[in-house]
């Protein structure tokens, strides 16, 4: 039964009004922060020219293409809906480099990258997305969701002219990738009677026999990567305790590990010549750029420091790199790193000059103990000028990562003078594979104290007034908040936000859509046969124990955590007599896109932590 809700505003208790004794930090304010358009997801043309890349402004993720060496953007696209930026696709060239191939709300189109509007694939196409090319620049790969709502593999043309099945019909089927000789497909499975595990199968286009490459019960290979001359797959698994490289030949021989580092290799792409792979590794939070010699597995470090390398792309002739990069005091760009030289020429500008003078502050990592001893690892933002109040941000996922990223409300608060801990909490990436386990079956009980202990942390440190820390967190973190919230006996927090977080696992299970349900049942399993892992994890029952103040935000066109959640959060409040706020957003899915909704949120955050954490003078 589907559970109508309406856009509203909704308040138990006096509301949380702006202070009109508190005024923005010098140089910052909202505007300013929400002023940044995002730029992501970019390819380098085949012949290294070209750059295509997505740029998220005026509330659309646009397609644009701009020189390799910088200069000024060309836009390709023009009614692309936006969409939450980790789960974009990648524009991808045709081997020719004539032809774009994108998907535009859901549906793959292709364009002539020299002009013309990008036009439908003419087939009969419910969902389709991330179309990869073949060698011969008019056949690709599409990804394509049917009545089971599954991702399944399909090969069809640029005109569409035919459409045929290259996967089996049980399980989910991602990340197809041509061989350079275009005689096989190599791809992700995700098993439907395992869901702890990925399999790297391959396709013979010839013949169109479907085999296992590598696999192993309960393991995790996935990003499989063809060398260029089609002899060897590069792939990363989770068969050790961090994520490492493998290899294997296409025919199933050869299989080896090639990289045995203590820290997790968390992207890969082969080098023209087939001799290097260039890497990104996961220290702590910082992912450094590197290059792996394929014949010995070594290392050699081309980019390190406190901040994200990502989406690396290769000259053809391997004299050059190109890569995106963020750290806490700088927002996503695209750059250019010379191999000769190792030079980084800046390719992007998407700071406003305005925000760019402005101090930021650099996180530092502390360690604690959490209540069994393990220990957590967090990024502390220490204010110039301190306020005495602190904020605790979970992250989502909850296999995620709080690393060295570009977080501009985190930067707009500590120039408040707030201190802001991230804590990385039991089920974090990036620890281990026993630490990203550690939470399985487990939700809402120790990930929660690791939090409630993040607060001691805060509350002890010089010039923090304990009562005076507030929690906030989106999806995962959320959640993580109302559980703080709900089942702290000791109430270390003055008051907490949700942002599109779960309070009730059951009904969110029922109605969120396909993938997210699969990634729940791959953590805790199903509700039918784990109902004492839902009820545990489910806040919603200890709603009456909640003291202090909430704002609850909410998306309505949310389908990974369903409005639904929020509104059965507030029902629940308001039949316990507690103080809260709840606000929906109409046309806002599982991360808000729109800048008028991100200015409202974020006024709507500030006035709350303001009115319930700063004193009456400072």
């Amino acid at each position: 039964m589907s559970i109508p809700i309406i856009e509203k505003y909704e308040r138990s208790g006096w509301p949380s009004l702006t202070r009109p004794d508190i005024k923005p930090p010098d140089g910052w304010s909202l505007a300013l922060i929400t002023a940044i358009n995002r730029i992501f997801n970019h390819r380098l043309s085949p012949d290294g020219e070209r750059i295509a890349f997505l740029w998220n402004r005026e509330d659309l993720n646009e397609v644009f293409v701009m020189p390799a060496s910088g200069g000024w953007p060309r836009r390709i696209s023009v009614d692309r809906a936006p969409w939450p930026y980790w789960w974009e696709e990648v524009p991808q060239w045709s081997p020719d480099g004539r032809w774009l191939a994108f998907s535009v709300n859901r549906q793959v189109h292709i364009v002539d990258s020299q002009g013309g509007i990008p036009k439908i694939l003419p087939l009969p196409l419910t969902k389709s997305t991330t179309p990869m090319w073949l060698p011969d620049s008019n056949r690709l790969i599409i990804t394509l969701y049917n009545e089971d709502d599954a991702p399944h593999l399909y090969l069809s043309d640029r005109q569409g002219t035919f459409l045929r099945r290259l996967t089996p019909t049980s399980g989910d089927n991602f990340d197809a990738r041509p061989s350079w000789d275009g005689r096989y497909v190599a791809y992700v499975h995700w098993p439907a009677d395992d869901l702890g595990r990925r399999d790297i199968r391959l396709t013979d286009l010839e013949t169109n026999e479907v085999r296992l490459l590598v696999g192993k019960a309960g393991k995790k290979d996935w990003s499989p990567r063809w060398s260029p001359d089609s002899q060897w797959i590069a792939f990363q698994s989770q068969r050790t305790e961090n994520d490492q490289v493998w290899l294997i030949r296409p025919d199933g021989e050869g299989l080896h590990q090639l990289t045995k580092l203590g820290v997790d290799v968390d992207e890969i792409a082969w080098s023209p010549d087939g001799k290097l792979l260039a890497c990104t590794l996961n220290r702590r939070g910082s992912f450094d750029l590197a290059l792996i010699e394929v014949e010995t597995g070594s290392i050699t470090e081309l980019r390190v420091g406190r901040g994200i390398h990502s989406e690396i792309n290769w000259a053809p002739d391997g004299s050059f790199l190109t890569f995106e990069y963020e750290d806490p005091l700088n927002p996503p760009d695209i750059y250019r790193f010379d191999i000769a030289s190792r030079k980084t020429t800046q390719l992007t500008y998407s700071n406003p000059p305005a925000l760019e003078k402005n101090p930021k502050i650099m996180p530092e990592e502390v360690v604690y103990k959490s209540y069994d001893g393990l220990e957590i690892s967090a990024l502390l933002y220490k204010p110039h000028k301190a306020n005495r109040a602190a904020l605790v941000f979970p992250h989502g996922g909850p296999t995620e990562q709080y690393g060295y990223c570009w977080d501009e409300l985190v930067q707009y608060f500590v120039a408040k003078g707030y201190t802001i801990i991230l804590p990385n909490y039991r089920g974090s990436t990036g620890y281990g594979y026993t630490f990203e386990h550690a939470n399985y079956n487990n939700w809402g009980k120790g990930d929660v104290k690791d939090i409630l202990y993040a607060a001691r942390l805060l509350a002890e440190l010089p010039g923090i007034d304990h009562e005076r820390i507030g929690i906030y967190g989106a999806s995962y973190g959320g959640y993580l908040s109302i559980c703080c919230l709900s089942r702290d006996p000791d109430y270390l927090f003055a008051c907490g936000i949700s942002k599109f977080g779960d309070a009730n696992l059951f009904t969110s299970w029922a109605q969120c859509e396909r993938n997210t349900r699969l990634y729940t049942r791959m953590q805790i399993g199903h509700p039918a046969s784990n109902r004492q892992s839902y009820l545990d994890g489910s806040p919603i029952y200890q709603v009456k124990k909640v003291r202090r103040p909430m704002l609850i935000l909410h998306g309505m066109k949310d389908d990974v955590v369903p409005p639904q959640a929020s509104e059965e959060l507030a029902e629940a409040m308001r039949r316990h007599g507690k103080t809260f706020e709840y606000k929906t957003y109409a046309d806002e899915p599982h991360g808000f896109q729109k800048r008028t909704n991100i200015m409202e949120a974020y006024v709507r955050i500030e006035r709350f932590f303001d009115w319930y954490l700063l004193p009456h003078t400072l």
